[in-house]
């Protein structure tokens, strides 16, 4: 495939496009191959191209059409400046959210399920494991049974389903030591995924304008949840064994801040799991500062060692220290956003509270299949099956960069989670990077968008659990082959 027929073929292709009604449909591939004298490859990148541009959008399994394109296609353009004064001046926790949301949907930064994934481009980019790495059919049976059932006629508690929240709290207590007093389903709060979780604990350790600790980098949805309450995120570093105590200690001094949000294992986007000394000297740092440790336990499915992993550290606490959060979204299927924060004592009630206000209460369907999904034996199998088949697309995507991308520092092998995170040299123009990669076919996750603050560096983060691990390689040699041209 030449760079000048596929450039023709797009002009050809922008001519056609000019004034058709938005939804025409392309002609089909084989209709393009044939009339222009091209092959198929010229093709799909050409149709690549015209996504970018906003001209055509890809419907899969349906066919590519016309899209409203970047300045839209309206006869009469509308007319929405009466919403200036409905709206009045943006807030400053509504621009940081608009900011991040924006950030994240045109690639700067964030995990990028917010960005579409053109047809037949590789995705680095998207925060989710690939369909064949979920329990597909536990999943599919459990809907149909959860169909049949009282829930898909019924309301639920605001709490959440009795047997849902006992089960989460009994994961909890599986792995509580002798002498602390486990969770209870009473301080479980069933959540509409943990992403609104977020924003309910944020609002109910903190008053908007307040400051909360938050390890650098780390999960966008973290920020843009701090950005919808309100509150102030304030940066601590870290290291290869989690953060730095005498940072984190002089940071809540400074600040006066009484929350700290972190992951311990397995933390998004850098992989690094807390030391268990690590684990004692944060504990003491809260305690002595009176803080509260939000844990989000996002990873917990997401193991790929066969020894056991450190028990979370909400199972070490039974002083209502640690709020706790764990979600089954990315691991039992997107499409149950289901999840649950483990809060003890008042705070729990008010973030009871937080949630109802937003969501009222989660849809006792999806609670009831979210349950039938992980009370089956076919679960721990499933489970034990996964660390093996995350293992191997790691390892085969880190090969991959370590051959093709020598200038580039692949900070640790992760032993769980979904991503590798990599630096890349610091001359790099990024922005330019993430979209002359997306134009190649590869999409992939800009770090910028991942730092609470100033980024320390030039990053890249990396899905090995995205679909097609047979095209980690020749994905890999696209983004070295661009990153060429982006210094």
């Amino acid at each position: 495939m030449s760079q000048s027929s596929s450039t023709h073929l797009v002009t050809e292709l922008r001519r056609w496009i000019d004034g058709k009604a938005v939804g025409t449909p392309l002609p089909a591939t084989r209709a393009l191959v044939r009339d222009h004298g091209v092959g198929p490859g010229t093709v799909q990148s050409a149709l690549r191209t015209l996504v970018a541009e906003g001209l055509v959008e890809t419907r899969p399994g349906v066919g590519t059409f016309v899209a409203a394109g970047p300045a839209g296609r309206r006869m009469h353009p509308a007319d929405y400046s009466w919403q200036a004064g409905a709206l009045g001046a943006p807030t400053t926790s509504g621009a940081t959210a608009a900011t991040a949301a924006a950030a994240t949907a045109a690639g700067s930064g964030g995990d990028g399920p917010l960005r579409p994934t053109p047809e037949d481009a590789v995705s680095l980019h998207n925060g989710y494991p690939d369909r064949r790495l979920l329990p597909e059919k536990l999943v599919r049976q459990a809907l149909a049974r959860a169909a049949r059932s009282d829930a898909a006629v019924t309301a639920a508690p605001r709490a959440g389903m009795p047997g849902l929240r006992h089960w989460f709290a009994h994961e909890l207590a599986q792995d509580t030591p002798a002498g602390t007093t486990p969770a209870a389903a009473a301080d479980v709060t069933v959540l509409p995924g943990t992403q609104s979780g977020l924003a309910a604990i944020f609002r109910a350790v903190a008053a908007p304008g307040d400051p909360v600790v938050i390890e650098s980098p780390t999960y966008w949805g973290a920020i843009l949840a701090a950005g919808e309450s309100g509150v102030r995120l304030v940066p601590t570093v870290g290291g290869d064994s989690g953060p730095d105590p005498v940072e984190l200690d002089r940071t809540l001094t400074r600040t006066g801040a009484r929350a700290f949000y972190a992951q311990p294992r397995h933390a998004n986007p850098t992989g690094i799991t807390w030391a268990p000394s690590r684990r004692r000297e944060v504990t003491d740092i809260l305690t002595r500062h009176g803080a509260f440790l939000i844990e989000d336990d996002w990873a917990r499915d997401f193991g790929m060692t066969d020894h056991p992993e450190p028990a979370p550290m909400a199972a070490h606490d039974d002083a209502g220290r640690v709020i706790y959060l764990r979600s089954l979204t990315k691991s039992v299927s997107p499409a149950l956003r289901v999840g649950a924060v483990v809060a003890r004592g008042p705070v729990g009630e008010r973030i009871r509270g937080n949630v109802a206000a937003s969501a009222m209460y989660v849809s006792p369907l999806l609670q009831t299949a979210a349950l039938d999904v992980v009370s089956q034996p076919a679960w721990r199998t499933h489970r034990n099956a996964l660390r093996g088949h995350l293992r191997s697309r790691r390892d085969l995507l880190a090969d991959a960069v370590r051959t093709h991308l020598p200038e580039a520092v692949l900070t640790g092998l992760p032993g769980g989670g979904l991503n590798l995170w990599v630096r890349l040299p610091d001359d790099t123009d990024l922005h330019r990077l993430v979209v002359e990669c997306e134009r190649a076919g590869v999409m992939i996750a800009s770090g910028d968008g991942l730092f609470p603050a100033e980024p320390t560096g030039t990053f890249i983060r990396l899905n090995f659990a995205g679909p097609d691990p047979g095209r980690f390689d020749p994905a890999v040699r696209t983004i070295a082959g661009v990153l060429s041209q982006c210094r």
